[in-house]
């Protein structure tokens, strides 16, 4: 008889959560930076994404220019993964739709993602992603393009289960700089960097609530940037607190250096991967009925947690013990 896979099993036949995005979001404007990000990700692997950024890294004016070149870079010789997204302008600029239509239809394929910034409510959101589903349909492109919505507005906060509810939404980012300046003085500066990012109530409340929102709707929860580039453990502890008090499975980078701390606070350890792997593999030898390790049961509940440790270990390569790899 045919074990069955966890896959089959822990979801009593509902689809199991999709694999969410690498763990780390590299955000690149200039030419010069996004050569170099993409150098890096060769270096690396698909671990971590690199964001083409058309908001920040425009000059004001030359806003069409600036479209053209990060579409020559998505799809290009140096996008060697397909995980290159970009960042449009807001829905209250004018450029946003050139935005679009130019990198749609020069690109030599479509970007991993878009990301729409500064969103003020659903309806915005929905009409962003609505022409961007046109615009694809009308050149062409097969497959749908996820859309990352950027939370940084009393409004998008107050629709945030909403925004994560959306099709074609995979995940919510948080913006803490502006989050902090829309409340005008009120959140002190402070709250923008470690520890008052993590300890102001209105700023733990925003990532709390996003965080829970997209966990409700099977998205995936982006932190905040990390403002230090110097010290890297400063970094490294943002990351692990965004994630393992905050729920949070992906971050922001703004610094090539900053990268690899973020992978590895957002990747599981070795013996975690290890104790997963034992225990579903008792699993599986028992049928998926309940099992002991040491001095703890288990059962699917536990089970499904375990699978989960699995599938983000393997998403960005990790080793899989032997016995399970398969």
């Amino acid at each position: 008889m045919r074990a069955l896979t966890p896959a089959e099993v822990l979801f009593d036949g509902e689809p199991q959560p999709a694999v969410l995005p690498p763990p780390c979001d590299h955000y690149a404007g200039s030419e010069k930076l996004i050569r170099k990000s993409l150098a890096l990700q060769a270096q690396l692997g698909p671990v971590f994404d690199v964001t083409l950024d058309c908001e920040d890294g425009a000059q004001v004016g030359r806003e069409v220019e600036h479209a053209e070149m990060v579409a020559s870079f998505v799809g290009g010789e140096e996008d060697r993964f397909g995980r290159v997204g970009v960042r449009i302008h807001d829905f209250n600029h004018r450029a946003w739709r050139d935005d679009v239509r130019i990198i749609l239809r020069q690109a030599k394929h479509a970007p991993a993602f878009v990301t729409l910034p500064k969103i003020c409510s659903v309806f915005d959101a929905a009409e962003m992603i609505a022409f961007i589903e046109a615009t694809r349909a009308e050149y062409g492109i097969a497959q749908p393009i996820p859309c990352h919505l950027l939370i940084e507005t009393h409004g998008a906060l107050a629709e945030v289960f909403e925004l994560a509810a959306l099709p074609g939404v995979e995940s919510l980012s948080f913006g803490l700089m502006d989050f902090v300046s829309v409340h005008n003085g009120a959140i002190p500066d402070c709250a923008m960097r470690s520890p008052g990012q993590f300890n102001h109530p209105l700023v733990r409340r925003a990532k709390l609530e996003i965080a829970a929102a997209c966990h409700a709707h099977g998205k995936a929860p982006s932190h905040n940037v990390s403002t230090e580039v110097r010290d890297m453990s400063v970094v490294a502890q943002d990351a692990a607190r965004a994630r393992n008090e905050f729920g949070y499975t992906r971050m922001w980078s703004i610094h090539p250096d900053q990268v690899k701390p973020i992978v590895e606070a957002f990747s599981p350890r070795d013996d975690e991967v290890a104790l997963a792997a034992e225990i579903l593999l008792s699993a599986q030898y028992a049928n998926w009925g309940p099992t002991r390790h040491g001095d703890t049961l288990h059962d699917r509940a536990s089970y499904r947690y375990y699978w989960s440790v699995l599938r983000r270990a393997q998403a960005p390569g990790h080793a899989m013990p032997n016995e399970c790899a398969a």
